[in-house]
């Protein structure tokens, strides 16, 4: 419960801050990835908010996954409401919601299991700044750039 009321509390500054910063970027896209069997096509600033999905999935779910294990809860990520939202950082620009989604999931697993195990099997935390390995990160989102 502690993590949920800190997870809502971030994600209400997140909508603040985005409300007071719109960048635009008409330029078309230049990267091109694969998900599920299908291509998507997307620019640099949606490449780097597919970054910032999977990161800022894997410190909320890191987070979550302490929070169960200090409350000696069961190993649940799915139950998590910020894994069940997912929106966390979502600008509206660049790629689709679901999309987003997607990607803050898979790094709210692995930051899930990571936090709930006491590891960083998947990520680092370096200075409270959390990531996804780079590895781990590329085998999830492959991109390449045409």
């Amino acid at each position: 419960m502690r993590f949920q009321q800190q997870y809502i509390q971030r994600l209400r500054q997140d909508q603040i801050n985005l409300q007071n910063a719109r960048a635009y970027d008409y330029s078309g896209p230049n990267y091109r990835y694969s998900r599920g069997g299908r291509y998507y096509q997307t620019n640099q600033y949606g490449v780097d908010l597919i970054k910032q999905a999977l990161n800022y999935g894997y410190e909320e779910g890191y987070r979550a996954g302490q929070a169960d294990r200090e409350d000696r809860a069961r190993f649940s990520y799915q139950n998590s409401y910020a894994y069940e939202d997912a929106t966390y950082g979502y600008n509206n620009y660049y790629i689709d919601l679901g999309e987003y989604r997607y990607y803050f999931r898979e790094g709210f697993n692995r930051g899930y299991q990571d936090g709930y195990y006491s590891r960083f099997r998947y990520g680092t935390n370096a200075n409270g700044a959390f990531s996804l390995l780079g590895t781990i990160l590329n085998q999830i989102f492959n991109v390449r750039r045409y």
